[in-house]
């Protein structure tokens, strides 16, 4: 998603609505306020699992207003993405876009070059960069 000053967005897609509601807040400290972050977390009766239904309307959001990275944890929320994304418009397409990338380091640097206003392209790159940070 992009607010009014163009800035691409991201969509946390999660098991646990309480863990994507805490990498957003994270993110959003992080990456100021011009970054939209949003969650596509938890089943929904509140328990661990995805909603598609949740995924699918946040792309679409997200599509509408410019744009999106996309941040998913495992299973699930993976094939929900994937069947969200297969329910967008080849213009919806254009604008959200699936990071292969750890959910959280991958979060960051997505954020982090998000608020400098890049584009969608770069925002991916840099989420799909921190695949390969040591941590020794």
């Amino acid at each position: 998603m992009s607010d009014r000053n163009g800035h691409v967005g991201l969509i946390l897609v999660s098991h646990s609505a309480k863990l994507a509601e805490g990498l957003a807040d994270l993110l959003s400290q992080v990456a100021g306020p011009t970054v939209p972050i949003v969650t596509a977390a938890g089943a929904v009766d509140g328990s661990l699992g995805t909603n598609g239904g949740a995924v699918l309307e946040a792309m679409q959001r997200a599509a509408a207003d410019g744009g999106a990275v996309v941040l998913v944890d495992l299973g699930s929320s993976i094939l929900a993405v994937r069947a969200a994304l297969a329910e967008l418009s080849d213009e919806e397409l254009a604008r959200v876009a699936l990071a292969d990338a750890p959910l959280v380091e991958g979060g960051m640097s997505a954020a982090v070059a998000a608020s400098t206003g890049c584009t969608l392209e770069e925002a991916v790159r840099a989420a799909e960069e921190a695949r390969v940070v040591a941590k020794l």
